[in-house]
């Protein structure tokens, strides 16, 4: 199963090294998403890698993380 990982963050220079982060570890750029509104960076993981994806977003200081399970548009 698949889940959407957001971490929230109190600047877009935080949001941005995160996302450049994922993206240079591996992690599929499609699935990678930034949202400049809200400083979130959206990744798509499935269950075998969200702990990974955590690390590298928490090593950003996010105000927040979560995920939830990834629902299809």
């Amino acid at each position: 199963m698949s889940k959407t990982v957001t971490a929230a963050y109190d600047n877009i220079d935080k949001a941005n090294n995160a996302l450049d982060e994922l993206i240079s570890e591996g992690f599929i750029r499609e699935e990678v998403f930034l949202d400049k509104s809200n400083n979130q960076v959206k990744v798509i993981v499935p269950d075998s890698v969200r702990r990974r994806a955590e690390d590298i977003l928490r090593r950003h200081e996010p105000n927040d993380l979560w995920d939830r399970p990834f629902e299809p548009a």
